[in-house]
């Protein structure tokens, strides 16, 4: 896949996750990502949420039944 088209499909994933932060900011993070050769040996949907897996696990899961802390 050409790499700007890689690139700003990392982008838009990413942009998903995190619809606040500037775009630009964004593509940014994806030619940084892209220049993983693990990454970039990716799908690029498939590269961002690889790098977005610890973030999610720092989160914990995300379950509708799940109890809160307090509550």
């Amino acid at each position: 896949m050409d790499r700007e088209i890689w690139i700003a499909v990392c982008a838009h994933r990413l942009q998903r996750q995190w619809r606040t932060v500037d775009p630009e900011q964004l593509d940014e993070l994806a030619a940084d990502l892209w220049k993983d050769e693990r990454l970039r040996a990716l799908a690029p949907n498939d590269a961002a949420r690889l790098w977005l897996e610890p973030l999610a696990s720092a989160e914990g899961p995300q379950h509708p039944g799940r109890r809160r802390l307090g509550g």
